[in-house]
């Protein structure tokens, strides 16, 4: 939930440098903290797509969008996020139809997407496909009109006169902070996210500004949740302390701002070293995913769409963010090549008419299925840097696991490169995954690659 581009920035930078704090891995508990977190069997080699229900169609409604439910399943999708579903504040509200993450009431629905019936027919129809549904939970503020600000004024944060305020630090003026301190709040939040799991049978959570809460509301919420059914909890925050006992996942920040510094020529592929291979060795707890990804709603809203960020690099770097460590997110609209900031206060439709990406993020996903390499955190291969003669540019690499195995090479960078293979494990015979050609690597192979550009061989046992 980041309603400026001062309020994003200003918040990452916050995050972030509580991030780096702890990613120097002074300690042994750092460095081998292991997650205790149970994953869903179906979640080893999912992949997520977030749901903004009201630009998804013309409609904006949840029967409308359950017409995209078969294309969504060929693509490959397996966890479907939906921003929020709960009705939204009017007092205070922004723009005309107000943020998604300014929370009436934690059970109800919004009337502009349709009934309570709506949504659980929704949620069995994509059960009944074999994808599961997580929806975002907004836990570290609510609207100014919700029913607590009667019934339960103390759950709120209150000024030296009284008076309910904003986040601190933010410029969320139509929203209200709650206060923590008070742990009648976690009976309470606990039990409306129970709420969704046994009334409606969702699979989880995608928890908004997490890192905002305490850690130890959600290592209980975890508890009790998962003793109604095991659930998917994925937390809008790179902190590792988050990860040790409650969250199966969190965003990973640092590597998509890198990314993006990369495609603008602000920096060189040693920043994606230095995340998977220097800095951060260490600090997510063992098992955990990382969620990767080139765009979300709030990078699409706030900071730009993927084609402004990473302009010629955008095939490169969605090929990138599937293939190291984690579990990848796609927001709704990339498949279809989606070249517009999605308002948000207002309705601003998806425009669906050429389905450009769907063969290529398509391709992608079901390689992600078939090749045990790529499955998500224990489940998949360790990364391994493969150098190359220029590896200020090029970003090579290779995963296996029990045999199956990827050697990924991108070219980062905005100019031709003939790259040659200093070291690494990369010897073997594969098939390529766009050209669906089958080449036999040894140590003396080179690519002629034009900028952007990139190369996925791929073997399965």
């Amino acid at each position: 939930m980041i309603f400026s581009v001062k309020t994003l920035s200003g918040l990452f930078a916050i995050a972030l440098l509580g991030f780096s704090c702890q990613m120097q891995p002074e300690t042994d508990t750092v460095e081998h903290m292991v997650s205790t977190v149970s994953h869903p069997e179906w979640s080893k080699n999912a992949v997520m797509y977030e749901v903004n229900v009201r630009q998804f169609t013309p409609e904006g409604t949840f029967n409308a969008f359950a017409e995209h439910l078969p294309r969504l399943k060929e693509l490959g999708v397996d966890i479907l996020w939906f921003m929020p579903v709960t009705p939204i504040g009017e007092v205070e509200r922004k723009g005309t139809l107000g943020s998604y993450y300014s929370v009436k009431d934690y059970t109800g629905i919004n009337p502009e997407f349709g009934t309570k019936e709506d949504f659980q027919n929704l949620v069995n129809q994509i059960h009944e496909m074999g994808m599961y549904v997580i929806i975002d939970w907004v836990a570290n503020h609510t609207a100014w009109d919700h029913p607590w600000t009667q019934t339960n004024p103390e759950f709120f944060y209150t000024d030296e006169d009284g008076n309910f305020t904003p986040p601190h630090n933010t410029d969320w003026s139509d929203v209200i902070q709650l206060d923590y301190t008070n742990h009648d709040l976690w009976d309470a939040m606990i039990a409306e996210m129970r709420y969704w799991l046994e009334e409606v049978n969702i699979d989880g959570f995608r928890c908004d500004v997490a890192y905002l809460v305490p850690t130890e509301f959600w290592n209980r919420a975890r508890r009790e949740l998962e003793g109604v059914k095991p659930v998917f909890m994925l937390a809008e925050a790179d902190h590792p302390e988050l990860m040790e006992h409650a969250f199966n996942a969190g965003y990973s920040w640092v590597s998509h701002h890198a990314m993006n510094r990369i495609a603008q020529g602000e920096d060189d592929v040693s920043a994606l070293d230095n995340y998977f291979f220097e800095e951060n060795q260490g600090n997510y707890p063992i098992g955990t995913y990382k969620i990767n990804f080139i765009s979300n709603h709030d990078e699409n809203s706030w900071a730009g769409t993927v084609f402004d960020r990473l302009g010629d690099g955008m095939e490169a770097m969605a090929v990138l963010a599937n293939t190291v460590p984690g579990m990848f997110l796609l927001y709704n609209g990339q498949e279809a090549a989606l070249d517009k900031m999605l308002e948000f206060f207002e309705k601003d439709e998806i425009d669906w008419s050429d389905l450009k990406y769907q063969e290529f993020y398509q391709t992608l996903f079901q390689l992600k299925k078939d090749n045990r390499a790529l499955w998500n955190g224990l489940a998949g291969g360790p990364i391994e840097r493969v150098h190359t003669n220029d590896d200020k540019s090029i970003f090579a690499f290779t995963r296996e696991k029990e045999g199956d195995k990827v050697f990924v090479v991108l070219n980062l960078s905005a100019t031709a490169k003939t790259v040659n293979f200093n070291n690494g494990n990369f010897s073997g015979r594969y098939t390529e995954l766009f050209e669906k050609t089958e080449v036999e690597i040894t140590e003396t192979f080179s690519l002629d690659m034009e900028p952007w550009t990139y190369r996925l061989y791929y073997k399965t046992s």
